[in-house]
């Protein structure tokens, strides 16, 4: 059996890449999994090579990243090895500061009497900075090594120790000292984020009970095979998507959905993994396997919303790639020119430098951006909205344009039949059977409510069953060629009909090139797709078009009662992805369109949209596979909530951007001059880089957005 050892603690993504790159190399290295919003990598080992890998790993792991952990994974510990570990790390950064900050005042107070000598409160001052700021030198040092010479650490280790030489101790120790106050408290508000996503997470079942050879077994999830039936008691999370068999209950299902209002459920019932059984015992029957379970795909899409980071994100990080070496030549040019050109004081020079340079850390951009769109993230996962990346995130806030499908996205998709014409010859009975036997293998809505209404089970042999898309669907059934479907399958197969001038779906059934008669089929629009429209124009969004499939007169009909701003009807799947590209050439310039679709043909338009946005209550797989976002409950007044979110982080990022830019801006310029002095710099850096995080900090709060 193969081995599996995880690494806790990657903090920097571009690290834990090259570590996935060069672990991945190695021999006997099999899959490999990375965990941003854990912080985790995991990696399956062969066995016999297990030991010697182990090594290997450790080396690389520790050549980019010395404080990440390298351990062998065991599913009954890894939970608590995770909190022991992050328990850990927060009691020995508060140690390190509480004995830091006590030794650093006793120095204070010793050179506060001038009688003392300063070989008395020296090495006081000294001890702290190494306690301090050690750890801080150490990774500038490493980073050095590796290449990587301009970030805070460098900046920090460069500044403080500069001006240790030339003789300003207190103010030193003070810049470390705050500094490390200000990545506690950064620290904490990344942790305080990464909960409240985990919190959100935590619907992973760990256990199922089966009934196998009559018996209840209670087994991992993951063994429970599909057709199984599974039991689920009061106060248990539902293990799998299944079918109710037996029972009645109500789910909570705030988790997958953020609705708090419990949902009732009862026999033939759907159940999605993760919701909560508040009341009667339940026997589901499963339907699908744990992997491709809704559990198993929540997790994974919010696990890994992390790795797709935004523009502005990535414009950050490269803005600090480029700032952090400009404003260190800066600040030589200011400790060398003025006094080798105006023969001005070394010393004061120098120390002007020192302060430019602690006020020009860039850490509170570089922590509060991605900080923003963590919560920002998470904010719209409990609204039952699930957000794959922050890129996601940033191009949902610049929509301008937004596309729907009708049937499952602004409609509920069930369908009823209200009418049936026969032709002459044929009686309703027979036009509504002969309808069942052509639909009776299709999953299709309009196949379902059919034989909902023919209310038998077809028992003629069906052959040759072709399912057209687009079209309709051709059958042989004893004997019989059996057509059913819309005017242009009848038009294709040059059948004579008589075309239903009343509104709805319309199904033409013909036997043996022979027009039997039209089935009228009604859909109903959902509650809330009037008031999302109306909500939507509300907050800007500029136009409002719905594509379907339906006949004209059933499109014209729903967009005149939506108040949709246009819609296209009779359109088969790829006439959807061409008529998105029409409206995609004539969005405005630096705006988005979105597209809202449910079903598996509308994977290809939303995957050719610039924010696909699924209906992934009920959505097809494939639907949710390419999407940027899913709404969990199938509202469309979900995506209201999105918008809102995606455009709070942005504004949120905009203020942490201004604040952190211009307040850094005024001080860079007081310190050149001299006004500003180490202290000053201090607080200008640390007091800009905590704002910006507390500002961030608002994405997590449960109000109203």
């Amino acid at each position: 059996m193969e081995k599996v050892f995880i690494l806790r603690g990657l903090d920097c993504p571009n690290c834990a890449a090259k570590i996935e790159k060069e672990v991945g190399q190695l021999d006997g290295v099999g899959a490999l999994s990375i965990n941003l919003m854990k912080q985790t990598l995991t990696i399956r080992v062969e066995p016999h090579c297990a030991a010697a890998v182990a090594k290997q790993i450790e080396a690389i792991v520790h050549s980019h990243e010395p404080e990440v952990t390298v351990s062998e994974y065991t599913a009954n510990t890894s939970a608590s090895v995770e909190a022991a570990d992050a328990d850990r790390y927060g009691r020995n950064m508060v140690m390190r500061l509480m004995t830091g900050a006590v030794i650093f005042a006793v120095g204070i107070i010793l050179s506060a009497f001038t009688q003392v000598s300063a070989s008395v409160y020296l090495p006081f001052l000294i001890l702290s900075y190494v306690i301090l700021g050690g750890d801080v030198v150490a990774r500038a040092v490493q980073n050095i090594v590796k290449g990587r010479v301009f970030d805070e650490n460098f900046l920090m280790s460069l500044s403080t120790i500069g001006a240790l030489i030339i003789g300003e101790y207190p103010e030193a120790v003070a810049v470390m000292l705050f500094y490390q106050v200000g990545e506690y408290f950064q620290s904490a508000a990344v942790k305080r984020s990464r909960k409240s996503i985990a919190d959100l997470m935590d619907i992973r079942p760990d256990w199922a009970t089966v009934i196998r050879a009559g018996q209840w077994l209670v087994v991992p999830p993951e063994t429970v095979s599909i057709g199984e039936t599974i039991v689920v008691k009061p106060g248990e999370k539902i293990p799998l998507d299944g079918i109710v068999l037996e029972g009645t209950s109500m789910l909570d299902t705030k988790a997958l959905t953020g609705e708090s209002v419990p949902k009732t459920v009862c026999k033939d019932d759907e159940v999605l993994s993760g919701c909560i059984n508040q009341s009667g015992v339940l026997m589901i029957q499963v339907t699908k396997a744990f992997g491709e379970s809704t559990v198993s795909k929540i997790i994974e899409l919010v696990e890994h919303a992390s790795e797709r980071k935004a523009p502005t994100e990535n414009f950050i990080t490269t803005f600090a790639r480029y700032y952090t070496p400009v404003v260190v030549i800066i600040a030589a040019i200011l400790a060398v020119i003025p006094p080798l050109l105006f023969h001005g004081l070394w010393v004061e020079w120098m120390r002007r430098a020192l302060v430019f340079l602690v006020i020009s850390c860039p850490c509170a951009l570089v922590i509060s951006i991605p900080l923003t769109f963590f919560g920002g993230i998470g904010a719209a996962s409990r609204r039952g909205v699930l957000v794959k990346g922050s890129n996601c995130l940033e191009a949902l806030n610049r929509v301008q344009t937004i596309v729907f499908d009708k049937t499952g996205t602004l409609t509920k998709g069930v369908f009823n039949v209200t009418g049936i014409f026969p032709a002459d010859g044929f009686t309703t009975a027979q036009v509504l059977e002969y309808a069942a036997m052509a639909e009776g293998c299709s999953n299709h809505p309009i196949a379902k409510s059919i034989c909902s209404a023919y209310g038998k089970k077809v028992d003629q042999k069906l052959e040759d069953v072709q399912e057209i898309s687009g079209y309709g669907i051709c059958v042989t059934a004893d004997g019989k060629k059996i057509l059913a479907g819309n005017t242009k399958l009848m038009d294709a197969q040059s059948i004579c009909y008589t075309p239903c001038g009343k509104a709805g779906t319309k199904v033409y059934v013909a036997v043996d090139g022979r027009y039997a008669g039209c089935i009228l089929i009604a859909d109903e629009m959902k509650k809330d797709s009037k008031s999302a429209i109306a909500a939507l124009k509300k907050m800007g969004i500029r136009k409002t078009v719905m594509l379907t499939g339906d006949e004209e007169a059933i499109g014209r009909e729903a967009a005149e009662a939506l108040g949709l701003d246009a819609y296209y009807a009779q359109l088969l799947p790829n006439q959807k992805v061409e008529k998105l590209e029409q409206l995609d050439s004539g969005k405005r310039p630096g705006s988005k369109l979105a597209f809202v679709g449910d079903g598996i043909n509308d994977a290809p338009v939303l995957a050719r949209a610039d924010v696909g946005i699924a209906m992934g209550g009920l959505g097809s797989d494939a639907a949710i596979e390419a999407a940027d976002v899913v709404l969990m409950t199938d509202e469309p007044s979900k995506l209201v909530d999105a918008i809102k979110v995606a455009r709070k982080t942005k504004r949120i990022v905009l203020q942490n951007i201004a604040m952190a830019l211009g307040v850094k801006g005024v001080f860079l310029i007081l310190g050149a001059f001299g006004v500003a002095g180490m202290w000053e710099a201090v607080f200008s850096d640390v007091g800009v880089a905590l704002l910006a995080v507390f500002n961030a900090l608002r994405m997590m709060k449960k109000e109203r957005i």
